[in-house]
């Protein structure tokens, strides 16, 4: 029996673009934003309504997008382009503005093409590339407070520190709610799975943040009834950790994969999963205290950084990898994600021992049977390696 919220987050997804529908025809506005380092409390404040946009695994949008962009650029850029071409998503047809950061190069090149071709509004944040230094943060303050400058003139209000700090506190418990759900999806008496989150996760990205809130905590409650003795004498799994490019929501042909043959996905470090809610502690209730917060929690691997050993990345993930229990990890990246293509190889450095396969894809089918060939093998040498350390 599946879990009753589950289907009511459905339900409100479903329901949500007649309702953003609505609200624009009463005055409200829609922010549509896109990459790792928005802050949506500072969006959410003025009395804008977030949708973080973009989607995956759709290989006939990926070649709308590449009319009007390089085919050098990543599927997911390209696609995104291409949603904006045809304005046919529900959610890319209700936006008023479009903000991006520059923490992702190719995102920034999509701001500037949706702009001049398909004359949307947009503001850009940039991200410094030297993050991790004073001047960084400093850089960084000053562009969230620009940031925030331009939302205020389009949304024609003033920050108000209440507001703020009441957006902050709703996100905090967003990003309490998610972490709680990883934890409970990893167990092996789980009545959740990986897939359950990550579909919850890119729910929260287009409904009303107060009601994802209340149905992330009805979630937690309804998980924590349905946890059952963990099986004894289970068949032995292979515990799959996913790492590397972003998966959005529409890009199932890994995770399907994986799951057909029998494996289990138990944890990942994406920045479209886990890594988004991580780490971030906002102790100032202001624009420099978000822009702060922001960079210092786990970085995004697109940013560059030099010292393997405090590279809060790497540690981030070795730390998950022990934290979930993973037998193995599958590097996933996407065809011209150049930065996290050139990171698989320190990301196998750092990890030992630990089974590590480097997949590259993109959104067609060209590729299923040899990604598919090179996932068996790998889940069968895990739980071989598990059936032997059982006998010794």
């Amino acid at each position: 029996m599946g879990l009753k919220t589950l289907d009511k987050i459905t339900a409100a997804l479903r329901s949500r673009p007649l309702e953003l529908e609505q609200l624009r025809k009463e005055g409200k506005k829609v922010v549509g934003w896109l990459a790792y380092n928005i802050p949506e409390e500072i969006i959410y404040a003025l009395g804008l309504i977030p949708i973080r946009v973009g989607q995956g695994g759709d290989g006939r949008l990926v070649e709308v997008g590449a009319r009007h962009i390089s085919t050098k650029n990543c599927v997911f850029v390209r696609q995104a382009l291409g949603q904006f071409a045809e304005k046919t998503d529900p959610y890319i047809q209700q936006l008023d503005l479009v903000a991006i950061d520059a923490t992702c190069i190719q995102l920034y090149r999509l701001e500037e093409l949706i702009n001049f071709y398909f004359e949307y509004k947009t503001v850009v944040l940039g991200v410094p590339r030297n993050f991790a230094s004073k001047e960084g943060h400093e850089y960084f303050r000053k562009e969230v407070e620009f940031f925030t400058t331009k939302l205020e003139e389009f949304a024609g209000v003033t920050l108000e520190q209440s507001k703020l700090e009441k957006a902050i506190s709703l996100y905090d418990g967003i990003r309490e709610a998610i972490k709680s759900l990883y934890h409970y999806q990893s167990l092996d008496n789980a009545p959740l799975s990986w897939r359950d989150v990550s579909s919850v996760i890119s729910a929260g990205y287009n409904l009303d943040r107060q009601n994802y809130l209340e149905l992330l905590q009805e979630l937690i409650a309804e998980v924590e009834e349905n946890l059952t003795e963990s099986p004894a004498g289970k068949e032995i799994e292979a515990r799959i950790f996913l790492s590397g490019s972003l998966i959005p929501p529409g890009d199932t042909k890994l995770v399907d994969i994986i799951e057909q043959l029998g494996g289990r996905i138990v944890g990942d470090d994406l920045w479209s999963g886990l890594n988004f809610f991580l780490n971030l502690e906002i102790k100032e209730s202001t624009p420099f205290g978000i822009a702060d917060a922001y960079l210092d929690r786990v970085p995004h691997g697109s940013l560059p950084y030099l010292d393997l050993k405090s590279d809060g990345r790497l540690a981030n993930l070795k730390h998950h990898l022990h934290e979930f229990g993973a037998d193995g990890i599958i590097y996933h990246t996407l065809r011209y994600c150049d930065a996290f293509t050139f990171k698989a190889g320190e990301t196998k450095d750092v990890l030992g021992k630990l089974p590590f396969l480097e997949i590259h894809t993109e959104y067609s089918g060209s590729d299923f049977e040899a990604i598919r060939t090179r996932v068996e093998a790998f889940i069968e040498m895990i739980k071989s390696k598990k059936e032997i350390a059982e006998l010794v």
